[in-house]
């Protein structure tokens, strides 16, 4: 059968071509899909282990002029709710955060119009002056490619100096769906396909650690999710040899509730959960440059995020100690520490916190 000769080239790490993957993708079932993906996991993860960390999300603000159709977090810089995190709220959030037994921020905001490269350099070393230990995850691809064209710099000057500044390693925000069409719909003033990817790019020839991400489960094709997780493996395979370029990926679902998206799309509530265990397969299947999948338990909760533990994905992700914008839209699922540690054992797993480079810490 055509789909058993393509699933085993899967399984020994043979990139597919797009035709392949869709076959995989429509034809064969999830058991199986899943059954290829976790030996393929245990390929590369030997140990019945998985992985999660402790980090806080803080918003530096939630000005941005993307205007994004499935957000609704982000307010317009006059706005009476609009506002600027201030010094005495980091130290606020971050001695929690270490008390908690974290040290990583995922700092985050939007396209901010007034806000230039030296904002974010000042915002990054009073942090690490303050918290010297503190690993700063922070912005996204999107941002930078702003932060690059209002003051004027290139995507590889614009990093040079926010990594000198304090930056750690670079999440994979605002990727979305890797497709010009979905993303003229969604979020048309946003970085589009090439400038996230090129900025992705420099940062692997920078040697800084970065994520990939997939919002799915809106206006997307089938095709468009596989396209955008091709994108994907074929950026890594061209990071330099000694980047680890994309450390992680992680595919989560979109949260419409009340969102200007879902409103006009008509879009269902949710992806189902077989929609989302298969998406977790088949990225296991479909990247083998990239050693870790996460499952989203934010978006989709505690135990289809453990099935997903037995379908190729090997990370449980973080307790997120604060999160707002996937909250604002419908997500409640919450962990603690102890939540989170004992999801992965009755999974079957033994749980083990890591920080973001995946070197673990117990």
């Amino acid at each position: 059968m055509k789909t058993d000769k393509i699933l085993n080239k899967a399984i020994d790490g043979v990139f597919l071509t797009t035709d392949e993957a869709m076959l995989l993708y429509d034809d064969v079932s999830t058991s199986e899909l899943m059954a290829a993906a976790n030996f393929v996991r245990y390929k590369i993860h030997k140990q019945n282990i998985v992985t999660w960390l402790i980090d806080r999300n803080v918003n530096y603000s939630n000005v941005c002029i993307s205007g994004c159709k499935f957000c609704n977090f982000y307010r317009s810089v006059n706005h009476k709710d609009a506002y600027i995190t201030t010094d005495s709220e980091y130290d606020e959030k971050i001695n929690e955060l270490i008390d908690a037994g974290g040290n990583q921020l995922l700092l985050q905001g939007g396209m901010h119009p007034k806000l230039g490269i030296e904002f974010y350099e000042t915002l990054f070393k009073s942090l690490k002056t303050k918290f010297p230990n503190l690993k700063l995850h922070a912005l996204g691809p999107p941002e930078i490619v702003h932060i690059s064209k209002i003051s004027n710099l290139t995507y590889k000057e614009t990093l040079v100096r926010l990594i000198k500044a304090g930056l750690d390693s670079l999440p994979g925000a605002g990727a979305e769906i890797l497709s010009d069409r979905v993303r003229k719909i969604l979020s048309p003033i946003k970085a589009n396909t090439a400038e996230w990817l090129d900025v992705m790019h420099e940062a692997h020839k920078l040697n800084l650690i970065t994520s990939a991400t997939m919002m799915f489960g809106h206006i997307e094709t089938r095709a468009e999710r596989i396209e955008h997780i091709l994108k994907i493996r074929d950026l890594q395979d061209k990071k330099p040899k000694d980047s680890k370029g994309f450390i992680s990926f992680i595919p989560w679902t979109f949260q419409g509730k009340d969102t200007v998206l879902q409103k006009k799309y008509n879009l269902p509530k949710s992806v189902s959960s077989e929609e989302y265990i298969r998406l977790i397969a088949m990225s296991r299947l479909l990247l083998p440059n990239i050693d870790n999948i996460q499952a989203s338990w934010l978006t989709v909760g505690k135990d289809v995020g453990q099935v997903c533990l037995h379908a190729g994905a090997n990370d449980f992700g973080s307790i997120m100690m604060e999160e707002n914008v996937v909250s604002s839209a419908g997500s409640n699922h919450k962990f603690d520490v102890q939540g989170i540690k004992s999801a992965i054992r009755e999974a079957g797993f033994v749980p083990k916190q890591r920080n973001q480079r995946f070197e673990i810490l117990d």
